[in-house]
């Protein structure tokens, strides 16, 4: 196999594949990326088993069709090293894969490509398309609260769930709760709930852009692919039972609290500085149109800060982890944000004022 290809043109669909690619395996072959040459196009694939990626790149000349394995983290810094535009030749044999560019040289190992791991045929039974900007979004607002490495493995991912023309995104840790959803323009989708694995969810928010091209996404019962122009993404799903989220929804909450979403979060990011490191809580007293946020740690030191808030209820004192709260503030997009309380023992439901495409739930923290 042999063909060459510029440099710039080479090095992102090189990049792209690569972040599917573990440093540390013990199958050697997960460590290099299978290079495939049809005609003019060069098809770069990499894998770890769990997530697969695909991207195609036009060769300028081609020596024949061929197929071969190479290093994925030694191609990648070499391509990514050589000068802007350079001209790069990339020959495949029996003896290894010998890269040139200009008076650079360079000869890597190879293994055969007929073990290179391939995701088995499977057929898709949902099938939709909507934007990037739309799916990106939607996992954005709520993959920080996936689970990582938590022993209940199917917390360790994001639910996406599809209904209707609904398309929803749900993420837990057992400590909180987001939600997202957003509607396809595509009606009649059956009822669906897929879980995508952390690893999964983290590569596709790499991929995907913020623009409203177009991304056609495929759901089987072990496998997602979202395919755009330039990539195809592939994971397996994980095989669990993703906790019932409606459950958890707190329903009847009669206290009310508005406040403006940027104050808020300027207050508890102050706050956040004295609190406990290892637990970072803090305490909120809520009174008639005040919010008072009190942070302590085990030095004795104490940080205060007193917000005004739209609330008329009974004062009710309750704690919380400053950190979940953050997240949650840094992914609403409204000025003004709704916390729904029962009682100091109950879950927090918090909401964008007049926004009902998201919403979060932290459950509080005895302090």
């Amino acid at each position: 196999m042999k063909f060459t290809v510029s440099r710039d043109a080479f090095l992102k669909p090189l990049q792209i594949v690569s972040g599917a690619v573990e440093r540390r395996h013990t199958l050697p072959i997960l460590s290099n990326l299978l290079l495939k040459v049809e005609g003019d196009t060069l098809r770069l694939t990499g894998t770890d088993l769990e997530v697969e990626l695909i991207s195609s790149v036009n060769v300028d000349s081609s020596g024949g069709d061929g197929t071969v394995t190479v290093p994925a983290k030694k191609l990648l810094d070499i391509v990514r090293s050589l000068p802007d535009e350079a001209p790069i030749e990339l020959v495949g044999d029996d003896e290894g894969v010998r890269v040139r560019s200009g008076r650079s040289k360079f000869k890597l190992s190879s293994l055969s490509a007929d073990d290179f791991p391939n995701i088995e045929d499977w057929s898709s039974e949902v099938n939709f398309v909507t934007s990037q900007d739309t799916l990106k979004r939607l996992m954005e607002k709520t993959h920080f609260s996936m689970a990582n490495q938590d022993v209940r493995y199917y917390l360790n991912g994001m639910l996406f769930e599809t209904d209707a023309n609904m398309l929803r995104s749900v993420a837990t840790d057992g400590h909180r709760l987001a939600m997202s959803n957003c509607y396809i323009e595509q009606p009649g989708l059956s009822q669906r709930q897929v879980i995508v694995p952390r690893k999964g969810v983290v590569e596709l928010l790499r991929l995907l852009n913020d623009d409203d091209s177009e991304v056609s996404v495929a759901i089987g019962n072990n496998h997602i692919r979202v395919e755009t122009a330039d990539i195809v993404f592939t994971s397996k799903l994980v095989d669990g039972r993703f906790p019932d989220y409606r459950r958890v929804v707190p329903q009847g909450g009669d206290k009310q609290i508005f406040a403006d979403r940027d104050l808020l979060r300027q207050a508890f990011g102050r706050a956040s500085i004295l609190s406990n490191e290892k637990f970072r809580g803090v305490r909120l007293n809520i009174g008639a149109s005040e919010l008072c946020i009190t942070a302590t740690n085990p030095e004795q030191e104490q940080a205060e800060e007193v917000i005004e808030v739209g609330y008329d209820g009974e004062a009710i004192e309750i704690g919380f982890n400053v950190s979940y709260l953050l997240d949650v503030l840094n992914n609403i997009e409204t000025e003004e944000v709704c916390f729904i309380l029962s009682d100091a023992n109950s879950s927090a439901l918090i909401e964008p004022k007049d926004d009902d495409s998201c919403c979060y739930v932290v459950m509080p923290m005895r302090l």
